[in-house]
């Protein structure tokens, strides 16, 4: 998957991607505040090491180390990780990287005690056999009881509108104002869509644009949920935003012991 299509545009919009947030590093200590007490619910203070098995730059990986976790960040797009481990380093935490699949995770059995998957990664697999083959992986390397922590759109109502676009937002770039949104055409299904990220930046008296393409699934809750206890993980719960503060609905699971 190194040079699917997924990695390519992560490839490509990792550059830029900060100016998709108003305030970058408010949102990444925001998030990390937010998935810590998260975690520290289900694991209390014996949690330490964490997998950010779809990094990016580093939103949410940045934002566990800084909250004191021994953190790993894996992503299909190598321009991505190495941009997270440098914004780690340039605020004087750690993180370490590494290019990979989902779906066939570069690290030993049990090896973490939480593994998250945030910001809507999970829905770039477009398959239910991709999607299962992912969350096995992650139960893989997830010691027995340690926990889950996925994120995905608000799919379900979602669903009940299919939007053609999403709003704009506005950032400050280096010469002055950046602007992006997102454009979406809903394939024949009703549940897949194509999306073009663009992002307008000011340069001067001109607007450069760059625009950048990929594909969802609209995953509904009950199936995804559904996907995670089979794929070996019980105690399953949902949460909103106004209850986590994070940005979008989380899925909180935990690794059933293979006795159980």
């Amino acid at each position: 998957m190194a040079d699917s299509p997924v990695a390519r545009f992560y490839d490509q919009l990792a550059p830029d991607y900060h100016l998709l947030y108003a305030d970058w590093d408010a949102s990444v200590a925001r998030q990390g505040a937010a998935l810590d007490r998260v975690i520290r619910e289900r694991l209390g203070a014996g949690a330490g090491a964490v997998l950010d098995c779809a990094c990016g730059i580093g939103t949410q990986a940045v934002g566990l180390a800084m909250r004191g976790y021994d953190v790993v960040g894996s992503d299909v797009s190598e321009v991505a990780v190495g941009r997270a481990v440098a914004e780690a380093a340039d605020r004087g935490v750690r993180v370490r990287g590494a290019v990979g699949d989902m779906r066939q995770l570069p690290f030993p059995d049990g090896r973490f005690d939480a593994v998250v998957c945030a910001d809507n990664a999970l829905p770039h697999l477009l398959t239910e056999a991709d999607v299962r083959a992912a969350l096995v992986d992650m139960r893989r390397v997830l010691r027995d009881g340690g926990v889950l922590v996925v994120s995905t759109r608000p799919y379900d109502e979602i669903l009940a509108e299919r939007p053609a676009a999403t709003p704009p937002s506005v950032s400050r770039s280096g010469g002055g104002r950046a602007v992006g949104f997102q454009l979406w055409e809903w394939h024949a299904d009703g549940e897949r869509y194509d999306y073009e990220v663009f992002l307008l930046e000011e340069q001067g008296d001109e607007w450069a644009v760059r625009v950048r393409r990929a594909t969802y699934w609209a995953l509904r809750r009950s199936e995804l949920a559904r996907f995670v206890v089979d794929s070996g993980f019980c105690e399953v719960t949902w949460s909103e935003p106004a209850s986590t503060g994070f940005f979008q609905p989380l899925l909180v699971a935990t690794a059933r012991s293979a006795q159980a």
